[in-house]
This record gives C-alpha cells, structure tokens and sequence, in this order.
C-alpha cells in the first residue's frame, strides 16, 4: 500500500467530501476568496428535491467538485439548469476527459459543451474567481 504524502491542511469547522474540494478550498483560502461551502439549498423539479452545491463564490458563482459524474449527476443539474436558468453553475473536474462510461465516446467536458456548462480541470480558473 502507498501513502500519499501531500500536505494536508485540518478544517475543524469544514468537513469536505472529497480531496478535490480540500484542494479548491485551499486555493480559495490561499488567495484570500471568501466563499460559501454547502450553504445553498436550491429546489428543483420534477419532484421537491433540493441540490445543495459545493462552492458560492462571492460573485455569485457557483462551483461544483466532480470526479466522477455519473447519469443521476448529469440528470440533476439539467433540472437544476432547467428550474433556475439565472444560475451560473460551472464545474471542475479531477479529469474533464473521462468518459461518460465504459465504452463512451462522449466526454465530461463533451457534455458540458453540449448543454452550456462551463468547466475547468482541477481547479477553479482565476478568471471565474475575478469575474
């Protein structure tokens, strides 16, 4: 077994649910970024459900961490798209070039083109942060 021996920082107040989000936190908070984290509760259809995303930026932004995005993710965020068309939704991915599944031809960053997301591989782009 190997251990990975990366920095880590401790939250005692945050708790992430990914390594991916640890990393985006740490670059929000090394650059000084105010953000929210899982704070937001937005409704959608067909049934009452709520999606609560992982980052809001203070511009209003909203960041959701990915590595795997599976069909129900694909399906809740055109019904979250499709109930709030306002909402500026974007996302990062561990690796916006895997495919959908085994044997896909499409991509993440394929279907974030198609249905009008933005994305980012890692990280949140500097320039959504300035925006």
């Amino acid at each position: 077994m190997m251990l990975s021996m990366t920095k880590r920082r401790r939250y005692p107040k945050k708790r992430f649910r990914s390594g991916l989000e640890v990393r985006n936190s740490d670059l929000l908070e090394d650059l000084g970024v105010s953000y929210e984290y899982e704070t937001l509760k937005i409704k959608y259809i067909p049934k009452v459900k709520t999606y609560i995303p992982d980052f809001v930026l203070p511009n209003g932004i909203i960041i959701e961490t990915k590595g795997r995005f599976t069909t129900s993710d694909r399906s809740k965020h055109l019904r979250v798209k499709e109930a709030h068309p306002d909402l500026d939704i974007r996302f990062v991915f561990s690796n916006p070039n895997s495919k959908l599944y085994k044997g896909a031809k499409t991509t993440y960053a394929d279907w974030c083109d198609k249905y009008g997301f933005q994305y980012a591989k890692e990280y949140i782009l500097l320039d959504w942060i300035k925006e």
